[in-house]
């Protein structure tokens, strides 16, 4: 796998560089549509000043010019913290790291090109050195699920070049997203949960929807429990895996509901405001969903108007993969679901040998404990996995010829393990529906950017022999293409796209 490994890497590192190119070339060559992200008032607590050079000065406005569109409200947090009410909808992790960096790695740049400028250099060389590293987490996920290092391979190239690349070289947090919800998610899948429960949690705190990953811990807690109590006829074992999983989802909410509460403190408790803002009184008072609702007029079905079709054309592309990666699959769970040896699969999952039953590669030497259940310890385990292999090797064997006896043979593909799947897919099918009718649904192209069925789907697309697929390949390929060319021109210069 090194191999792979490396050239997804270097090919993570290749299209940074190439979006970075055009999104300066696209800078130079054409004049940006609003300019007031050039306008740098100081911060309302302690008003900075900076003596320079006028060429100093001239290549510090040039910098801080590149934070466009929400880039400008993580540069002003980053610098100034929390001023207002609506600053609060950027959560605090690109800031704080941004201001991290600002302060010890690129301090000695500050007294030459002014504190501003200097976030801004953090939060570009910051975010694309996370994409580089969630492409390579990216790639050792999908080995994990997949069982196929060609499949995984071709879904990570489609991710380094993904339609939302633009994004993931600004200043938005899409980049640490990727790299702590897919770290995680790798983690989790390997065994290590509390590396896992650590990297989530810190995902909510780039964006929220990273608290949705809770649901993976509930994915692998009822595993835990079916085994428990199915498999080893003792359910108190299932109870007890069951309260785990419960405990590390809740962590998972936690960065959060800790910043809802700061902001809470500062506006409510500490605010200078005369009056109580209305969220203030709610008797669950979360500011988040009030600032998008207030401020940005995101709701159900409210985006539905007759002037958003644009955006809903402009989202069409994401939304139609996702919902044709979501069919997929949810066909191939139905297959398995009405198969005979589903029990001997779900054991199989838990007790990491599905690389046996899905017919994988070489990746056995990846996936040692896929789901461990850390509820026996290793030598127990071992005894246990060995006892039943005969038994399970025999049971599924005598499964699949009842299915053919009976016409309907479950057809598992190579590049597709169904059970590790599912929590993916109900993932992507909450985010999905929340874009298309809760959010500004052009947004959808990054909000979905970070989910891996997307590039599971795209890549089988891309290798199918039928003739149908090749031609939606070939449209795959042109819309991920026009997407990063049309991303680097319009975005930089504030022109509106997703």
């Amino acid at each position: 796998m090194a191999a792979p490994l490396a050239a997804i890497v270097r090919l993570a590192a290749v299209s940074r560089a190439l979006v970075l190119a055009l999104s300066l070339l696209a800078r130079l060559l054409f004049r940006p549509y609003d300019t007031s992200a050039s306008l740098h008032p100081p911060c309302l607590s302690s008003p900075s000043s900076h003596n320079s050079t006028a060429a100093a000065a001239a290549a510090a406005a040039a910098i801080s010019s590149l934070a466009v569109w929400d880039g400008v409200h993580f540069a002003r947090s980053a610098e100034c913290g929390y001023e207002y009410e609506q600053s609060f909808a950027f959560l605090p992790l690109l800031p704080a790291s941004m201001a991290l960096l600002s302060r010890t790695l690129f301090a000695p740049l500050v007294p030459v090109l002014g504190y501003r400028a200097v976030l801004v250099i953090s939060g570009h060389v910051l975010n694309n050195v996370a994409f580089v590293a969630a492409a390579a987490y990216f790639y050792r996920l999908s080995v994990l699920i997949l069982k196929d290092s060609g499949a995984a391979y071709r879904a990570s190239v489609l991710f380094c070049f993904n339609p939302a690349s633009v994004f993931y070289s600004s200043l938005y947090s899409e980049s640490l997203y990727a790299l702590f919800s897919l770290g995680g998610l790798f983690y989790l899948f390997s065994g290590a949960n509390n590396v896992a429960m650590i990297m989530l949690a810190v995902s909510g705190s780039a964006r929220s929807n990273g608290a949705l990953n809770a649901g993976y811990f509930c994915f692998q807690a009822l595993l835990q429990a079916y085994d428990a109590a199915i498999q080893k006829k003792r359910p108190i074992l299932a109870v007890q895996a069951l309260i785990t999983g419960f405990l590390r989802s809740t962590f998972i909410f936690i960065p959060f509901f800790a910043f809802q509460a700061y902001g809470y403190l500062n506006i409510c408790l500490h605010g200078n405001s005369d009056e109580l803002r209305p969220w203030c009184k709610a008797k669950l008072p979360l500011l988040y969903s009030f600032i998008q609702s207030h401020y940005w007029g995101v709701g159900f079905l409210r985006y539905f108007q007759v002037k958003q079709l644009p955006n809903f054309l402009l989202a069409s592309p994401v939304l139609s993969l996702a919902v044709y990666s979501i069919a997929h699959y949810t066909k191939m769970l139905h297959q398995l679901f009405q198969s005979n040896n589903i029990h001997e699969k779900i054991i199989a999952t838990v007790e990491g040998r599905s690389v046996e039953l899905c017919e994988s590669s070489d990746v056995a030497t990846v996936l040692k404990s896929a789901f461990s259940s850390g509820l026996n310890n290793k030598k127990q385990a071992h005894t246990e996995v060995k006892k039943r292999k005969s038994a399970a090797s025999e049971a599924t064997s005598a499964s699949l010829d009842s299915d053919r006896s009976t016409g309907r043979i479950l057809k598992v593909d190579k590049d597709e393990c169904p059970i590790l799947v599912l929590p993916f897919i109900l993932h992507l099918t909450f985010m999905t529906f929340t874009a298309f009718f809760v959010m500004h649904v052009q947004v959808s192209t990054r909000f979905l950017s970070a989910s891996p069925p997307i590039y599971w789907a795209a890549s089988r697309i891309l290798v199918s022999p039928r003739g149908s697929s090749k031609r939606w390949g070939y449209f795959i390929v042109v819309y991920f293409i026009a997407y990063i060319l049309l991303g680097s021109l319009l975005f930089p210069n504030f022109y509106p796209f997703t």
